[in-house]
């Protein structure tokens, strides 16, 4: 009797992370309600433990921000790593049946940083600077378009590259979408860190960052609407996108000045003021993911027209360390999960992905600086801008699971632009540092704003 009870304790326990919903006839058995919360509180732990060490470590070690350690912990959760030492483990922690919940939670998560990061959006600044922000995010479209025109006929020789029967104008248009992709919550998160979030240089890099990425979204929607989504869906993007930020530029702000109003004369911002302003949040990015542009898009553009001043002030106090926290890892630990780095397997393929990333760098850094030269920037203020503009992060793996996914690319080719977007965001902060950063800080600058994040983040 007594060894039933310790057989049917041990059972029950190594079975905890099985499914345990009922078994259709002659097929194991599905997730229950229950399994699915068992697996999302211990992700949650396992994430948040991996994004810190890997994070400190990072800034430890490599001298790298936390958010490029929470890119890399993600991968290591994922097939790359733990899942190629350990895959049983890696497979019983993260079950594909789970992953749906991950990604709603880390698209809200991101979207929600966005959101707080459009609220520092310094609209003074942009129309200060809004020439070279202009210049800066036309060579960031233009010249990767060009160098994918020049660069795409040869992919295609290649077999395994891109699916076949691609037309070379799509496989053009979606390399230069790759290419001009900047990591918007990567560059967000640097500025962040860095304490350039109200600085001029700051302001123009998000500005020109998310100009780049909504055109990159347009394209692949574009893209998109050839592989059997019909002309609706750009359409759909494209038009719609228009329209709403169009919206929120000529009424959104004077139509949320009440709710400043409301926490200036309380001096606090009330559960009623932050339940509205979150459901705002919401259908803000609702709308944008529903149009096929991005929910971060939607989540940004709402901040840049709230209320400012005490607003502000209160909705981070509230939000911000459960966003940057807890929620915004499952972002990059969603997206690590879908990686896999042992894909370029050869000679010739590690050659062409060497390509592929110099092609990126030439287009994305050389084009930024030079735009931002020519607009009357400084050298020093120019080559931070390229610098933290050549980023692609998480951003980059979104596109390119989704061109992998539509059929556009295959997997060879997925895995070089995985690689591509890994180096490229590890270069953004080393390399803004050894062009920007050191100078600023033996000048002041970055100390005064390195202090006012430290102790807003204590």
């Amino acid at each position: 009797m007594q060894q039933d009870v310790i057989g049917s304790l041990v059972s029950t326990v190594t079975g905890i992370l099985s499914p345990h919903g009922p078994a259709v006839a002659g097929a194991a058995k599905s997730f229950a309600p229950g399994d699915f919360s068992i697996h999302f509180f211990l992700q949650l732990a396992v994430i948040l433990l991996a994004c810190r060490v890997v994070g400190w470590a990072g800034k430890r070690l490599l001298g790298q921000p936390q958010v490029v350690g929470e890119m890399i912990a993600g991968v290591i959760l994922g097939p790359s790593l733990l899942g190629l030492l350990l895959p049983g483990f890696e497979g019983a922690l993260f079950p594909k049946e789970t992953k749906n919940v991950l990604y709603a939670g880390a698209q809200f998560g991101v979207g929600l940083y966005m959101f707080l990061v459009g609220t520092t959006l310094r609209l003074d600044h942009f129309r200060s600077k809004a020439k070279s922000a202009g210049a800066v995010s036309a060579a960031g479209i233009a010249a990767p378009f060009l160098l994918a025109a020049l660069i795409t006929p040869w992919l295609l020789g290649v077999d395994g590259l891109f699916t076949s029967g691609i037309s070379q104008a799509n496989a053009t248009l979606f390399m230069g979408a790759c290419i001009a992709l900047t990591a918007f919550p990567m560059l967000a998160r640097i500025i962040n860190e860095r304490g350039l979030a109200n600085s001029s240089l700051g302001t123009l890099s998000l500005t020109a960052g998310a100009f780049d990425d909504a055109t990159s979204w347009c394209v692949l929607a574009l893209v998109l609407a050839t592989f059997g989504g019909g002309p609706g869906v750009a359409i759909l993007a494209i038009g719609g996108a228009a329209i709403y930020v169009a919206f929120m530029l000529i009424w959104g702000r004077k139509l949320l000045e009440p709710l400043g109003r409301a926490v200036e004369a309380k001096g606090e911002m009330s559960t009623t003021v932050l339940a509205i302003t979150i459901m705002l949040f919401c259908m803000s990015a609702f709308l944008m993911d529903a149009i096929g542009i991005h929910a971060i898009f939607g989540g940004f553009l709402l901040g840049a027209c709230m209320p400012r001043g005490l607003f502000v002030e209160e909705l981070k106090r509230k939000v911000e360390p459960l966003a940057v926290v807890l929620l915004l890892p499952m972002f990059f630990t969603y997206s690590g999960l879908n990686t896999r780095m042992d894909m370029v397997n050869s000679p010739t393929l590690l050659l062409i992905a060497l390509g592929i990333l110099a092609v990126s760098i030439l287009a994305k850094f050389g084009a930024c600086w030079a735009a931002a030269r020519l607009s009357g920037e400084d050298n020093r203020t120019a080559l931070g801008i390229g610098a933290l503009m050549n980023s692609r992060g998480l951003m980059e793996l979104i596109i390119i699971n989704i061109g992998l996914q539509k059929g556009i690319i295959g997997p060879t080719l997925f895995s070089m632009l995985v690689l591509m977007a890994i180096v490229t965001t590890m270069m953004a902060g080393p390399v803004f540092e050894l062009v920007y950063g050191r100078k600023a800080r033996a000048s002041g600058e970055l100390d005064q704003l390195d202090g006012a994040l430290a102790s807003s983040a204590a």
